[in-house]
């Protein structure tokens, strides 16, 4: 299994809630629904309605200030027939007619919010292709986006240290969510939206590991069709904050201790093989065990 772990607590970073939180709500069919309570301005959110089966949404500043949806479990390119109105000091606000997936009445929403640089992002020319870069060093979070050639190339993450993880899904390319793991190396990926087991490929990230200031992309066209348009979200381990690792599995009710330095409030986990991913966060279960999951590769309600 692969996972993937934030904190809000003992971590080196001062107040980690002002760079990775979640939010609850309660949908109330009010039109211009101002969402609040993250505690900053996020600059990538992701949105799922727990009690109905409507897809997983994200939304980002790089792409705009108020973008279409891209959905998690899906391979559609960006819908902008459920746009967010903004993104605010303390969240978000829905668009003046919000549909029932982003606050149905009385139906539960989550809400996950990660901060970048709160900005549409400035030019990054530390690769073969200048991307668009919104990065926050100080947690590991980075927004990039690009424009592929169809030649192996490299893009600049802004991070100033290597990403231990990084998802990347064409703006305007009907194709999977593919994901490097350091785990898994730069020669295996995953993808987000489906529950297929890792695999061996060149094509994604040119069987190259990610430097302090670049990743790789391979010719496949998930990543870097000509012309078309990426959005990637770029993660760099900070001690005691996130980590992003590996374990082995035993079968028992009771599994393994997985060590990760600090008390997770956000954890996302994937067998290297068929099985689908899951998401447990500190506020839909407030104390162990959590047993709440939202599956990122299905629009099933929580479970």
């Amino acid at each position: 299994y692969i996972w993937i772990g934030y904190n809000m607590a003992y971590s080196t970073i001062s107040k980690p809630s002002l760079h990775f939180n979640t939010v609850l709500y309660t949908g109330n069919d009010q039109n211009s629904r101002a969402v609040t309570g993250v505690g900053f301005q996020p600059d990538w959110v992701w949105l799922k309605n727990r009690s109905d089966t409507y897809s997983h949404q994200t939304f980002d500043r790089v792409r705009g200030t108020a973008p279409g949806a891209l959905y998690a479990d899906l391979t559609n390119t960006e819908d902008t027939s459920y746009p967010i109105s903004s993104f605010d000091n303390d969240g978000i606000t829905l668009r003046a007619t919000s549909h029932i997936s982003q606050n149905g009445n009385n139906d539960n929403f989550v809400l996950w919010n990660w901060k970048a640089a709160n900005s549409a992002g400035s030019s990054n020319s530390d690769g073969s292709i200048t991307s668009t870069v919104s990065a926050n060093t100080t947690s590991g979070f980075s927004i990039v986006k690009y424009t592929g050639t169809g030649s192996s190339a490299t893009v600049g993450h802004g991070l100033g240290t290597a990403p231990a993880f990084y998802v990347v899904k064409g703006i305007n390319k009907v194709q999977d969510w593919r994901i490097f793991h350091q785990k898994l190396g730069a020669t295996k990926s995953m993808e987000i939206n489906e529950r297929n087991p890792a695999n061996t490929t060149s094509g994604n990230w040119n069987d190259t590991a990610p430097t302090n200031s670049v990743f790789s992309l391979g010719t496949f066209t998930a990543v870097n069709e000509s012309g078309k348009n990426y959005i990637a979200y770029c993660f760099a381990e900070k001690k005691g904050f996130s980590k992003f690792g590996s374990y082995t599995g035993n079968g028992s009710t009771f599994g393994p201790f997985i060590y990760t330095g600090f008390k997770p409030a956000w954890v996302m986990w994937k067998k290297t093989d068929t099985e689908d991913w899951g998401v447990s966060d500190n506020k839909r279960d407030i104390s162990n065990v959590m047993n709440l999951k939202l599956r990122p590769n299905s629009n099933s309600v929580e479970s």
